[in-house]
């Protein structure tokens, strides 16, 4: 598990193409999906080969997945039809202008994504159907990705089933290209009117969340990270492990946990663990948040069961 340190630069290039093919399959779901508190319809979620929209739309109903391993997009619809594409050697713009072609051929409305540009990247005036400036694939650093996000995405399932109360899927968002888990408190937030409905939504209870990203200018290395919103008054004070450290972010703080850190421990799946585990107990408790109800050990609340109990048979 984290059986590389995935350098930021060494894929980077890589990294900016796949980034700009998620957002558009990621702006097809925004605008197809079933709307879902907190926005969890938007993101993506894994399966064993790459990422996948999930079913969405109706007449007809259908995915759109990512193939990291084969290298290809896939559209696949209830009325069996069936289509793919590869993805090396293709433009942001050719990508487009295919996964278009695609969706047009099965009826599937496009109008969401025709005009789309990036998402808070910094070619977000440009159409991704005139990016024809990334178009770097290389198949090896793509697997590499998706490996790293399975393994953080099993280690982030590991890590929910410890607490019984509300919490987001494990999902991979295509804006800020990082995988997170929230756990949101019963507490309601008031935001100012100032505040943007996107943010409104996403930061309308109390949370402590986490999740692990692939890095950016500001931080040119992946790593785990969490935070708790709003931040209580002490946080950037409590202690972390070792080789973690709360960074300042604006207002509040990120706590940040270099992979190379946690594989540098002999076990990173457990390294990153126990860095959720102190970051949200900060966080949490500093809050005032009730840490023995929430507390659900390998994902069982009821007290006469354990984990090893035989799961009944329906």
């Amino acid at each position: 598990m984290f059986d590389s340190d995935l350098p930021y630069e060494d894929w980077l290039p890589t990294r900016e193409t796949v980034h700009r093919f998620a957002q558009i399959v990621g702006k097809l779901r925004l605008a197809l999906s079933v709307r879902r508190n907190h926005w969890w319809n938007v993101p993506f979620h894994l399966t064993a080969s790459g990422i996948t929209t999930r079913p969405m739309g109706t007449e007809p109903t259908f995915t759109v997945d990512l193939d990291f391993l084969d290298h290809r997009a896939l559209v696949t619809t209830t009325s069996g039809d069936r289509a793919s594409f590869g993805l090396a050697g293709r433009s942001v713009a050719t990508f487009h202008a295919e996964l278009v072609r695609v969706l047009d051929g099965f009826g599937i409305d496009t109008s969401g994504i025709r005009e789309a540009a990036p998402f808070d990247l910094p070619d977000a005036a440009r159409r991704f159907a005139d990016d024809t400036e990334h178009d770097d694939y290389d198949p090896a650093a793509a697997t590499r990705y998706f490996r790293t996000l399975s393994d953080a995405g099993l280690t982030l399932e590991e890590f929910a089933a410890r607490f019984s109360g509300k919490t987001s899927p494990v999902h991979h968002f295509w804006h800020t290209f990082d995988i997170a888990l929230t756990r949101f408190a019963d507490v309601s937030v008031e935001h100012g009117a100032e505040t943007d409905p996107v943010t409104r939504e996403a930061y309308s209870r109390e949370v402590t969340s986490f999740g692990f990203w692939f890095g950016d200018p500001q931080v040119p290395y992946p790593a785990f990270y969490a935070y708790t919103s709003p931040e209580p008054e002490g946080l950037a004070a409590t202690p972390l492990p070792a080789g973690a450290e709360w960074a300042p972010r604006g207002s509040s703080h990120l706590a940040i946990y270099p992979l190379s850190a946690a594989r540098a421990t002999g076990d990173p799946r457990a390294a990153a663990l126990n860095f959720f585990e102190t970051a949200y107990l900060a966080g949490a408790t500093l809050a005032g948040w009730d840490i023995e109800r929430y507390r659900c050990v390998d994902g069982v609340t009821d007290p006469h069961l354990s984990a090893s109990t035989d799961a009944p048979v329906r």
